[in-house]
């Protein structure tokens, strides 16, 4: 039996390994770039523990600073998806009719808040999802990004009469998100993506996306060479058709003309043994679209000289306590700890001139948790912590 067993870890190792090995030549991300993706990973996990293998040698090979998720429909996959990737805190509200989340990297994006907007039922027909709104920073600069997975199909025809339709219904859906970001966020650095499902290259009177496209002052689709080029690049092959989109604010354009900026349909397929019909089976129906800016940072010369802050917990994973470290430049008051769905559970005074404080965790069940450094309302850092009792 012990024998048994020991082959079977060997084998496990090996097939981790090979798996690996399949995305090595998988990269997109950099040091000096904020890259955000779009990705509906079909009903995830779609082939249980291999879905969940892949996607995590994928997202590591990317190497993406967010990734908006669409179709998200077992919250403990999503979990483990989250406690497997180092780099990684996750963020789902729920799994509800093929929930949607985002992957982001802490130690680089400063969440200022997450939160779903039009969730009432007036507003259930033109979303059947309810988008999720991520406020964070990136190099002192503050950005929205609006995660959609809009109402599917359709005959290609736009009929505004009928509620129902569902090119309306789409249409009606990007009217609402283009009037809650000129309310909202008029100059701030904006993108709207998601899984869309609909073509930008339909004619006038047909386009879900018109107001957009006809505001070409205010906004842009990064995405709209792909959308015009060769259907090789489309995100949906199997119609073909491109419905993945990333729409970006003036604010960004200039950023998105820059040498170092790209925007990509990434071809897992291309480096899967099986190619695209592996791809189908076991990950998803739509490749990810990503989206890669070089933004200047507006440094100071204090800035420079200006250490990063440090923000750890030990041990992690941890049972019913763990100790959190920490030295900023900027004196931290607090630190506040949220479950995954952004419920904020414990606020920890830290008394001035303390670089430490123990937390217990009495009451809380396994799980993961993300906790904030603060210096009143501003995150310095955050962290993720895995409770495992």
């Amino acid at each position: 039996m012990k024998r048994l067993f020991i082959i079977i870890l060997i084998q496990l190792a090996s097939w981790n390994s090979l798996v690996g090995q399949e995305f090595e030549d998988l990269s997109f991300g950099s040091e000096f770039t904020l890259e955000v993706m779009t990705w509906n990973i079909e009903r995830f996990p779609k082939n249980g523990d291999t879905t969940l293998n892949y996607v995590v040698d994928i997202i590591e090979a990317l190497d993406v600073d967010i990734v908006a998720i669409q179709e998200v429909d077992n919250l403990n996959y999503f979990n483990q998806l989250t406690s497997s990737l180092d780099s990684y805190d996750g963020y789902i509200e729920s799994v509800f009719f093929a929930g949607l989340a985002y992957l982001y990297k802490p130690d680089i994006i400063q969440i200022n808040n997450i939160y779903e907007i039009y969730t009432t039922a007036e507003y259930w027909n033109y979303f059947p999802r309810s988008p999720m709104v991520m406020d964070f920073n990136y190099k002192d600069e503050r950005y929205i990004v609006i995660n959609n997975h809009f109402k599917c199909c359709g005959n290609g025809i736009l009929d505004l009469d009928n509620t129902r339709d569902e090119e309306t219904r789409r249409y009606y859906a990007n009217s609402l998100l283009k009037e809650y970001v000129e309310t909202n966020f008029s100059n701030e650095n904006v993108i709207i993506l998601g899984d869309l499902n609909d073509i930008l290259t339909d004619a006038a009177q047909n386009n879900v996306f018109q107001m957009f496209l006809d505001d070409r002052d205010n906004y842009l689709f990064a995405d709209f060479d792909i959308a015009t080029g060769p259907n090789s690049d489309w995100s949906y092959p199997s119609w073909p058709s491109h419905l993945d989109h990333i729409l970006i604010s003036n604010e960004l354009f200039d950023e998105l003309e820059d040498d170092n900026s790209d925007i990509q349909t990434i071809k897992i397929e291309d480096v899967l043994p099986g190619g695209w019909l592996a791809y189908d089976e076991n990950i998803s129906d739509h490749r990810p679209v990503a989206l890669k800016l070089q933004v200047e940072g507006s440094l100071s010369v204090s800035d420079i000289d200006d250490p990063k802050p440090a923000f750890i917990n030990y041990p992690n994973p941890f049972g019913s306590e763990t100790n959190f470290d920490f030295n900023s430049k900027i004196p931290p008051n607090k630190i506040d700890i949220y479950t995954i769905y952004g419920q904020k559970i414990s606020s920890l005074k830290i008394i001035e001139g303390k670089t430490s404080i123990r937390w217990n965790s009495q009451g809380l069940s396994n799980g993961i948790y993300i906790a904030k450094l603060l210096s009143n309302s501003t995150v310095i850092a955050t962290r993720k912590l895995v409770l495992m009792e």
